[in-house]
């Protein structure tokens, strides 16, 4: 049972009142230094992500010359490239667990310190390494030691960011401030894509592939001094150094991820349902459409990062709104939109690329991000409203990066085998359909939380604690 199976919220309440008569943060006024909060959350979810993003473009235009020239046709070689590339999903649930209990236990701002520098000289070492040609296998060994590396971090760094800004938000406006770290994603995409955008267009193919792509690894180091100093200017949320005293003072309140799996297992296999089709729609979008348009139709590079790009903006711009509309209407009705428009996205997105019109490509990428940011938007908030403070940081990113290992981290690998199998875009579709199906009958099964308070929440977890307690004195 989850948290949010004993809270109830009347829709369009400022949120649930606690027994103190406060809600969670206050009404709908956003706080002192919250903006400051987001400002921080967003830098350094920028640095991660644009540097988690270049992987994956790289791996479409680059790795699979440069580390797996051996590998047979240059489809074949894009899978093993995305093979390392799934290497970083499976550590993000690794770190998720070692960082998410790190977090609950000694803070959100500490981790996310420790994360942004591990990524950002995992990612500088990754633009340093030799090729196959000139060190032979150790270059794609050493490339997965540097690709986990920056899984694991990355597995510690949503949720702290997010949680960072989700328990210092107002009740009434919580999707909407938590939407602004998820929006930082699409802005680390577009500086990645823009960078080897601008990489490819001025240097031959040639030069591009040899030292090029390396530019875009380095410059990554110069980004994490920014995040890393704009992250040792914020506080942590009230609500959770109060929670952290009460469990600190109290032994029969336990945190960490063994601790979420054995009181919360419904919150954890919700989140996990949610992120399913949102993970394999983006990801199908941003990473397997070059794959189709590069391998299929040979489509220029350039032409193909532009309209990345172009569509990354638009992601950026949307993605705040949704969270908005997710404050005013609900949780559930528009993620559930965001489930039901994704699952008909591949349908007409692959028929537009095939015109190899590239007004209609931008259209259907852009499409499917917007898409796409119905779910995500208010990813953050939902999360957070199934966890109580004590055990939120470890439960969002438990749910949340389990879930990439079987969904983004396989999408690309999953769609590229199906079109060498059966040579048609329609197989790809249907995988992305059931993926959005799932999570559809997730969100269906989900109580509406809009307005809550965290207050509200913990204290029922806190009523639940005692109760167990007094039964095993009695």
């Amino acid at each position: 049972m989850s948290v949010n199976d004993r809270v109830r919220v009347e829709p369009g309440t400022a949120g649930a009142r606690n027994e103190a008569g406060g809600s969670a943060a206050g009404g709908g006024a956003a706080p002192k230094g919250l903006k400051k909060v987001v400002a921080a959350s967003m830098v350094g979810t920028v640095v991660e992500w644009y540097e988690f993003f270049l992987y994956a473009t790289a791996a479409s235009l680059v790795f699979g010359t440069v580390f797996f020239p051996n590998a047979g046709t240059r489809l074949d070689g894009i899978i093993a490239a995305f093979l390392t590339y799934a290497v970083g999903f499976i550590a993000r649930p690794l770190g998720g667990i070692v960082f998410g209990q790190i977090g609950d236990r000694l803070g959100r701002k500490h981790t996310l310190q420790v994360t942004i520098i591990m990524i950002g000289a995992a990612t500088f070492l990754i633009g340093c390494l030799p090729g196959f040609d000139s060190i032979g296998y150790w270059a794609p060994a050493l490339l997965v030691v540097l690709r986990f590396i920056q899984g694991f971090a990355l597995g510690g760094e949503w949720g702290g960011a997010v949680l960072l800004v989700a328990e210092q938000s107002p009740d009434r406006s919580r999707a909407f401030w938590a939407s602004w770290p998820q929006a930082a994603v699409p802005v680390g995409n577009l500086l990645a894509t823009l960078v080897l955008l601008t990489m490819s267009a001025v240097l031959p193919a040639e030069q591009f592939l040899g030292w090029g792509w390396r530019v875009a690894f380095w410059i990554s180091a110069l980004i994490v001094l920014v995040g890393y100093y704009i992250r040792t200017h914020v506080n942590e949320a009230p609500i959770f150094i109060e929670a952290r005293a009460e469990a600190e003072a109290s032994k029969a309140v336990r945190v960490g991820v063994f601790e979420v799996v054995r009181r919360y297992p419904r919150g954890v296999l919700s989140a996990m349902g949610l992120r399913l089709a949102e993970n394999i729609l983006y990801y199908i979008i941003v990473s397997f459409s070059i794959v189709y348009l590069v391998t299929v139709h040979e489509y220029n590079t350039s032409q193909l990062l532009l309209a990345l790009l172009i569509a990354h903006a638009v992601h950026f711009a949307v993605i705040p709104q949704a969270g908005r509309l997710a404050d005013r209407i609900g949780r559930k009705p528009v993620y559930l939109a965001g489930a039901v428009l994704g699952a008909t996205w591949a349908f007409f997105a692959f028929p537009l690329f095939d015109t190899l019109n590239p007004v209609l490509i931008v259209a259907a990428v852009t499409i499917g991000l917007c898409f796409h940011a119905l779910m995500y938007a208010g990813q953050p908030a939902i999360m957070a409203e199934m966890f109580p403070t004590r055990m939120r940081y470890s439960g969002v990113s438990l749910g949340y990066q389990v879930t990439s290992v079987v969904a983004g981290s396989l999408a690309p690998i999953i769609a590229s085998a199906l079109l060498q199998q059966y040579s048609s875009w329609i197989p790809v579709a249907l995988y992305v359909l059931i993926a959005c199906a799932i999570t559809a009958v997730t969100v269906l099964t989900l109580r509406e939380t809009r307005g809550i308070s965290l207050r509200a929440v913990d204290a029922a977890d806190a009523a639940r604690v005692a109760a167990e307690s007094g039964a095993v004195r009695a």
